[in-house]
Formats: structure tokens, sequence, C-alpha cells
């Protein structure tokens, strides 16, 4: 225990470092001890009641004005979050960046960004906040490095608002897709690797977010709706209409009124599949039992806007998900993954995803990940980057020290056994959390501080570096 304790005190200066003011250091050990506290509720004013019981209010304004009000970076905090984290992280069986975003329940219209909107919390459209973020994942572990709050477009044009719930200036309306493909974006300019994209279908079915992620040199493998046309093979659009005059003039593909004229929708190619094309695959041990499904995929091309174009997109796969005993297809996923992969490792890829639901799923049920009170914008991202900030440590602990000892001991992870009404984006509220967080450590560390009457010694301000993470 002596150990992690002073690990923890050198991660905290690590992130310390960041944070523009040496008096700053304190809120962030306070926030971050009492996000790991066994409370039932971690928004500030019962945190500084267990952190300070004789002097609550006191410490209740300090935590409040360091999570609220305090100017220091969010996102330089995820950063150094970062760069401890993913030298503990093993990509030698693979590596990904995972896309998705979360709801917040939420009551009355006050609280920055909340509307009526769906909630994967509570599998339904209902008041709340919605966060989009892109977690790091490997096969033992994973952390969120990016977030960010979805501002709807009526919070986005109304300027009154704006201004009371502290919104930035230089951010407008965007959608969650936009969001995410610019977190991936700044990623990649910090010098991140260029791992493979998942997604859901809240994402893969825009084409625009596909074809950035290609774009960034970026391989991906994202859902899609039954609904998404495509072209499979012996189906292609018209050929151009040759054109006669002066001047060069560009000639765009035409879609005929043949049915092998115009692209088919992945469901409609599904249930054209011959059934010597379907497999029975087993991609990871679950809580229970072996995780299998019956799979099949072909090469296609997608279509989207055709007459538009003056090419054909180039060929990509489409993998599908047919479990025995369903009347149709459950599942479906566009990937441009090497022609060459087999198909387990295809279906090993696209089911990786299960990871951010448990980022979820921890940060919201073990750091209070929801539980933030206050209206404003930047407390609102101050509240999430330090959650991340308790997990992340945590994370690197885990990853360093997995049970049975060594990383590769470690990579054959179970995958949550969830419920069968379960709906994606974000964690459900009902769902077992699993002991990431000791509680002993946080009671351990408090009791540290309470024999060394010698704080931090005050830490100065360093420059931010640049790079995602240190070499």
């Amino acid at each position: 225990m002596k150990d992690e304790l002073q690990e923890f005190e050198r991660y905290l200066e690590h992130l310390g470092g960041g944070l523009g003011h040496a008096d700053r250091q304190a809120g962030l050990r306070g926030y971050c001890i009492g996000l790991m506290a066994p409370l039932a509720r971690k928004s500030v004013e019962p945190m500084a009641a267990h952190l300070a019981p004789q002097a609550t209010r006191s410490r209740h304004q300090s935590l409040h004005h360091f999570v609220a009000q305090s100017s220091w970076s969010h996102e330089e905090m995820l950063r150094r979050v970062a760069q401890w984290v993913v030298p503990a992280m093993d990509f030698g069986d693979g590596g990904w960046w995972i896309v998705d975003d979360t709801g917040f329940p939420k009551q009355g219209e006050h609280s920055v960004g909340v509307a009526r909107q769906y909630c994967g919390m509570l599998g339904k459209q209902d008041n709340c906040q919605v966060a989009v973020s892109v977690s790091l994942a490997c096969l033992a572990g994973s952390l969120p490095t990016a977030w960010q709050l979805y501002l709807p477009q009526q919070w986005a044009d109304d300027m009154a608002r704006r201004e009371k719930a502290g919104v930035p200036e230089n951010v407008s309306f965007a959608t969650k897709w936009q969001i995410a493909q610019a977190q991936i974006e700044h990623l990649v300019e910090q010098g991140a690797p260029k791992h493979t994209v998942l997604a859901d279908a809240g994402y893969g079915v825009v084409t625009a977010f596909r074809e950035g992620l290609t774009a960034m040199g970026l391989t991906y493998v994202v859902g899609v709706t039954g609904q998404v046309t495509v072209w499979p093979p012996g189906h292609a659009p018209l050929a151009p209409r040759p054109r006669s005059g002066r001047g060069v003039v560009a000639t765009r593909q035409r879609l005929g009124d043949a049915r092998h004229e115009r692209p088919l929708s992945v469901k409609e190619v599904a249930l054209g599949l011959e059934p010597t094309q379907w497999q029975s695959i087993e991609w990871r041990e679950g809580t229970n039992f072996t995780l299998r499904s019956r799979f099949a995929r072909v090469r296609v091309h997608a279509a989207h806007r055709e007459h538009l174009r003056t090419e054909q997109r180039a060929q990509e796969w489409l993998l599908i998900e047919w479990p025995e005993g369903h009347e149709e297809p459950m599942k479906y996923w566009l990937s441009t993954l090497a022609e060459n992969i087999t198909l387990e490792r295809m279906v090993f890829e696209a089911k990786m995803r299960w990871r951010i639901e448990r980022d979820y799923q921890d940060l919201k049920q073990d750091l209070g990940l929801g539980h933030y009170e206050g209206r404003n914008w930047r407390g609102f991202h101050h509240h999430a980057s330090l959650a991340i900030a308790a997990y992340g440590f945590l994370m690197a602990q885990q990853l360093r020290q997995p049970e049975g000892g060594g990383k590769k001991n470690s990579a054959r992870s179970e995958e949550p056994a969830l419920p069968t009404h379960y709906k994606p984006r974000g964690s459900p509220a009902h769902a077992a959390p699993r002991p990431i967080v000791d509680h002993n450590f946080a009671a351990a560390y408090r009791r540290s501080l309470a024999q060394d009457a010698a704080a931090l010694p005050m830490l100065p301000a360093r420059k931010r570096e640049n790079s995602f993470v240190t070499q």
C-alpha cells in the first residue's frame, strides 16, 4: 500500500504540472480522493463533508471554486492522464479508438446543454445532457482521452443562455459525429497512434464521418443500419454518358431503373447471401459463457449520392451478424480493415467496442461522472476530466499489476454480461460495477496526509508539452 500511495503522489504531481498555479494542487488532491471515496453521491458538498467533517463549509467553497471557476484546462488534464496511462497499455495485440456518447438525466432547463434528447442511460428520449468521447483501448484496458459536451442547436443559438452558462465563444453548434471527428483529428495532430476507429451506427451511418477517418489515414469498423446502401459484387452504377463539346466536362455516374443498376440496402445484401457464407464465430469469453454468434461478410462499395460522383468509392468490408434463431440479421458494420484479414479477427475487432461501455459504467457508478450538480460549461468539463483522472490512475495500476501477473495474462478480458434489454450509448444505471475502485486506498491516502503535516511542496507552473504521450 505504501508504494501505491507514493505512486499516487507522483501521479498528482504530474497532473498538477498542468494546472497553471501551484495552489490548485490541494483542490486536485481533494477532488480525486473524494471521487474515489465510498460515497453514494459524489457532488461537491458530500465530498467536502467526507474530506473535512469539521470544516465542511470552507472545504465546499474551495472544491467548488476549483472545479467550477478555476481557469485550468480540462483538455490539458486529459492529455496528462493519457501520458501516465498509455505507457502501461500493451498494443502488441491491437489498439483501438472507440467513439461514443453518453447521457446524464437532468431536471430543469438551466444546466448547460440540457435538452430533451436521446439518453442512452435511460434508453429513450428525455431531459438530459449528452457528452461525446473518444477512448483509447488495448486488450487489457481503456481510457477516455477526449470529452466534450454536445450543445444542442437551441443552446448554441441562445446567446443569453450561453453567456450565463459560460459557453466559450469559439464553441458553435456541431453534430455528435462532427465533435467526434474533431476530437480524433486533434488527437492525431498531438501525435496519437493511428489505431482503428470503432463506433456504433449513430456515427457509422454518416458517410462524411467515414470518409473523414479515411482522409486521416485511419481504418475503421463502424456500425450501420440495415437501410444503408452499398454496391455488392456484380452491382455498379451505369457508366457516365459520353459528353461532346469543347472544354473539360465532368461526367457523373448514373443510376438506372433495373435492379442491378441500383445499390442495395445492406439488409437486402444479407438476405441474399448463400447459407454456406455464414460461419459460427467465437470472439471472447463472457462472464458466464463463451460469446458466439453467426457472421458473414462481403466486399462492397458504399453508395451515397452516386449521381454526384464521377467514380465509385473504394471497396470495403460489409460484416453482418445474424444469430441462430433470429428472423433477420441483427447487426451490420462497414470496415476498411485489410482485405486479407480473417473473419475471426474482424469479428473480434468489431466487438471491441464494449470497452467504452465499461468505461462509462465504472466512471458513472464508481467515480461519480454524472454527479456534478453545477450548471456551467467549465464545471461540467472539469468534473468529468477529474473523474477520468481518478479512473486513469486506477486503470494504470491495474494494467501494470494485472491479476495473475503480467500483461499477457490479462489480455483475455471478460466482456460483461449486459441485460438483454440493454440500450447502447452509455452505461445502464442497473448494471453491476467492477471492483476497479479500492475504497481502502482512498482511506489510506487520507490517513497518510493527516500523518504528514507538510503537504505537497509548492509546484512551479510548467510549460505545457504538445505531445500526446511522453517518450
